[in-house]
C-alpha cells in the first residue's frame, strides 16, 4: 500500500515493499559508500543519489545505501540498548526528513530497521529541523531520541543524518560512540545478512500504523513548536501576554515579510500560519516542499530571488521591509532588508544577520538584568563585532570549536557558572539560537528583528550603553550602530582550500612558517596596519586554549586554529582562522578585520591562503 503525505501529496513509501529485497549488495559496495560519508558531530553527510551527482533530484538510493541507513539506525538502536535477537521496550525515537528528494527512500529503511529492533517509532515525514527538534524537548519524557535526515546547506544530491535528544543533537562524545559502533557494524561482514534477517521480521501493519499516523504527529508538532517559539520570544515572561502585546504592537508598527523558501522543509512548517498570526503581512515564494529553484546554502546571490521580491514588494508597500531564505531543513535563514533612505533591498551577510539579532537580544537581556552576569557562547570564526557588543553591554563572551553542539554545551557550562546566557550561536554559520532552544532558527531570528522594531526600549538600551546617537529605529540606523568590520563570507570560494595533508602535519607546518614571516615582515605589518603582535588560540569542542605548537592540541588535531593580531595598544585588531570542515571534504579559513578597509582584509587572507599552500606542499 503507498502512503501519500496529506499536505505535501508526496510519497512517503509503499508498505508493501521492503527496500532491501533481493540479491544482497557487495562488501566492497558498502565500504565504497561508508568511505564516502564524512561523519563529524554537525552530522554525518554523503551523496545519496544513485547517480552520485551532488545535484542529481532524483529519489532513489542504491542498494548498498539502503543497507547503510539500516547500519545507521542500528547505531542508534545500539546505543539505546538493542542487542541482536534481543528488542528493545519500550524506546521511543522520532524521525523526520527535509524536503530532498533520497529523504523518503532513507526514512522508510530507517523506520523499518527501528520498529524490527522493538523501538516505538514517531514519524513526522517533512517537517523543518527546530520542528521536529522542538517537539524532542517538551516531549523528553517520552521520546528517547530522535533521527533527523538532512544534509542542512548542501547540494540537493546529499543527505545526510543529526542525531539528538531533548531539543538539540547529541554532544560530541555521544556522536562518536554512535560513529564507532556504525564504523563496526559497517566492517562487520556478516551485518548484511543480518539486517536482511532482522528486516524479514518486519510486521506489516506496524509499519503502517506508524505511516497512518505522520499527519496527526505533525500537526501535534506544529502546534507544540508555534508554543516554543512564543517561549522563546517571551524569555521567560508569560507567553499569551507576550503574543498579545506584539499583536498590539504589531498594529501600530506594520512590517511585511518576505519568505522566500526555495522548496525547503519551511513549507510545510508553520510560517505561513504563525507570521500573520501575530500580526505580519506576508509574501511566501517557492513555499512547496522540493520546489528547489536555486542552490541550497542561504548566501550571496541565492538571496537575489527574495531581494528582488521585497524591493518590488517595498514599493507598493512600505511596511514590507524584511525578507529570508532558509537552507533545505529550515534551521537557518538569512535576511535581506529595506534600507530606507534609498528605498532599494540589500542582501546581509550571515555575520551581520548574527551581529543584529545579538544586538537585540543582548540588548533585551541587558534591559530586563540589568545587575546580573550575563554570557553568550559563539563558535571560533564568529566576527570580533559581537566582542565589541558584548563588552558595551558588559556582557562576557565565550568561544568554542565550530559545530552547533560544542556552541550549545559551551553555553550550558556557562549556565551551570551562573551565567544567564540568553543567545548563541554561530556567526560564520549564520543563524542565531535563542535559549531554550538548542538549534538556530530563523523564526527566533525574526521574532528578535520585530521584538526590537516595535520595542523602543530595547533599542535605547543598546543606546545608552554604546553611546550611539541617531534615536531613530529603523534596520538601517540599527545595522549603521554596529562596530564595522570586514569578515571572509564564509561559504564564497575564498574561504575554501583543498589540501592534501593531515590536520596535524598542516598545523605544524603552518606555525613553524608563520614565525618566519611575522619576524621577516613585522616592521611592514605595523607601519601599514598598526599589528604589533600576535597570540594563537587552539578550539577543541568547548575548549579554547592560548598558546602554539602540537602540545596545545590533543588527537586527532581537528580543532580550530586561530591567530590575534595586536595592535601597539594590545587592542585585538583582526584575526585568521582556519579549519578542515567535519561535514565537506574542504579546508575553510576566515579574516576578520576591524574596519571598513577592504585592502587590509585580502591582504590578511592572502597571506593565510599562501602560508597555508606552502604548509601543505612541504607535507
Amino acid at each position: 500500500m503507498k502512503f501519500i503525505d496529506k499536505m505535501t501529496k508526496l510519497c512517503i513509501a509503499d508498505s508493501q515493499s521492503n527496500p532491501i529485497e533481493g540479491e544482497l549488495p557487495s562488501i566492497k559496495e558498502i565500504k565504497d559508500s561508508y568511505n564516502s560519508m564524512i561523519l563529524s558531530a554537525s552530522g554525518w553527510r554523503k551523496i545519496f543519489a544513485q547517480s552520485n551527482d551532488p545535484e542529481d533530484s532524483t529519489e532513489g538510493i542504491t542498494k548498498a545505501d539502503c543497507f547503510l541507513s539500516a547500519m545507521i539506525a542500528l547505531s542508534l538502536a545500539t546505543y539505546l540498548g538493542y542487542k541482536e535477537d534481543c528488542p528493545l521496550t519500550g524506546k521511543t525515537v522520532l524521525l523526520g526528513i527535509d524536503a530532498r528528494p533520497t529523504g523518503p527512500a532513507i526514512l522508510d529503511v530507517m523506520t523499518r530497521t527501528l520498529l524490527c529492533c522493538g523501538i516505538h517509532v514517531k514519524s513526522l515525514f517533512i517537517a523543518a529541523a527546530p520542528q521536529l527538534m522542538a517537539y524532542s524537548a517538551v516531549e523528553e519524557e517520552t521520546i528517547d531520541a530522535f533521527i533527523y535526515i538532512s544534509a542542512s546547506h548542501n547540494p540537493v544530491g546529499y543527505n545526510g543524518i543529526k542525531f539528538g535528544r531533548n531539543g538539540g543533537v547529541f554532544p560530541g562524545v555521544i556522536s562518536q560512540k554512535l560513529a564507532d559502533t556504525f564504523t563496526s557494524l559497517v566492517e562487520d561482514s556478516q551485518q548484511r545478512a543480518k539486517i536482511k534477517k532482522l528486516l524479514a521480521t518486519q510486521k506489516i501493519e506496524e509499519i503502517e500504523e506508524v505511516y497512518n499516523a505522520i499527519k496527526d504527529e505533525n500537526l501535534k508538532s506544529k502546534e507544540i513548536y508555534r508554543s516554543f517559539i512564543l517561549q522563546t520570544g517571551a524569555m521567560g515572561k508569560d507567553e499569551n501576554k507576550f503574543l498579545s502585546s506584539l499583536k498590539n504592537k504589531l498594529k501600530e508598527t506594520k512590517i511585511g515579510i518576505i519568505g522566500e523558501l526555495n522548496g525547503s522543509a519551511r513549507g510545510a512548517s508553520i510560517d505561513k500560519d504563525f507570521l500573520p498570526e501575530i500580526g505580519c503581512k506576508t509574501q511566501f515564494l517557492n513555499a512547496t516542499p522540493r520546489k528547489i529553484v536555486h542552490a541550497i546554502v542561504p548566501e550571496g546571490e541565492n538571496l537575489e530571488m527574495c531581494r528582488k521580491a521585497l524591493e518590488a514588494a517595498y514599493a507598493k508597500d512600505k511596511s514590507f521591509i524584511l525578507g529570508y531564505v532558509p537552507d533545505n531543513d529550515g534551521d537557518r535563514g538569512n535576511l535581506v532588508y529595506i534600507k530606507e533612505s534609498d528605498g532599494k533591498a540589500y542582501i546581509l551577510g550571515a555575520q551581520t544577520v548574527f551581529a543584529l539579532v545579538v544586538l537585540a537580544v543582548l540588548s533585551k537581556t541587558r534591559m530586563l538584568n540589568p545587575d546580573a552576569h550575563i554570557a553568550i557562547a559563539v563558535n571560533g570564526p564568529t566576527s570580533n563585532r559581537i566582542d565589541d557588543i558584548a563588552s558595551m553591554l558588559n556582557i562576557t563572551v565565550a568561544r568554542s570549536e565550530v559545530g552547533e553542539a560544542n556552541v550549545v554545551e559551551l553555553a550550558q557550562k556557562l549556565r551551570n557558572d551562573g551565567n544567564l546566557v540568553k543567545i548563541l550561536g554561530e556567526g560564520s554559520n549564520g543563524g542565531n539560537i535563542t535559549y531554550p532552544a538548542k538549534v538556530r532558527d530563523p523564526m527566533n531570528t525574526i521574532m528578535s528583528l520585530i521584538d526590537l522594531l516595535t520595542n523602543p526600549e530595547i533599542f535605547e538600551t543598546y543606546r545608552k550603553y554604546s553611546s550611539y546617537k541617531n534615536p531613530t529605529l529603523t534596520i538601517e540606523n540599527i545595522l549603521n550602530s554596529l562596530p564595522n568590520y570586514i569578515t571572509t563570507d564564509a561559504f564564497s570560494e575564498k574561504a575554501q582550500m583543498r589540501v592534501k595533508s593531515d590536520q596535524r602535519t598542516l598545523k605544524n607546518n603552518f606555525e613553524k612558517l608563520f614565525q618566519v614571516y611575522f619576524e621577516k615582515h613585522k616592521d611592514v605589518l605595523m607601519s601599514m596596519y598598526d599589528i604589533a603582535a600576535y597570540k594563537e588560540y587552539q578550539m577543541e569542542g568547548t575548549i579554547t586554549r592560548e598558546g602554539m605548537g602540537e602540545e596545545m592540541r590533543t588527537p586527532p588535531y581537528k580543532g580550530g586554529l586561530k591567530i590575534a593580531f595586536l595592535n601597539d595598544r594590545n587592542m585585538q585588531t583582526d584575526f585568521i582562522w582556519m579549519r578542515g570542515s567535519g561535514t565537506e571534504p574542504i579546508f575553510r579559513i576566515l579574516v576578520d578585520s576591524r574596519g571598513l578597509d577592504h585592502d587590509r582584509h585580502d591582504a590578511l587572507l592572502l597571506i593565510e591562503r599562501q602560508l597555508i599552500e606552502e604548509a601543505d606542499n612541504r607535507s
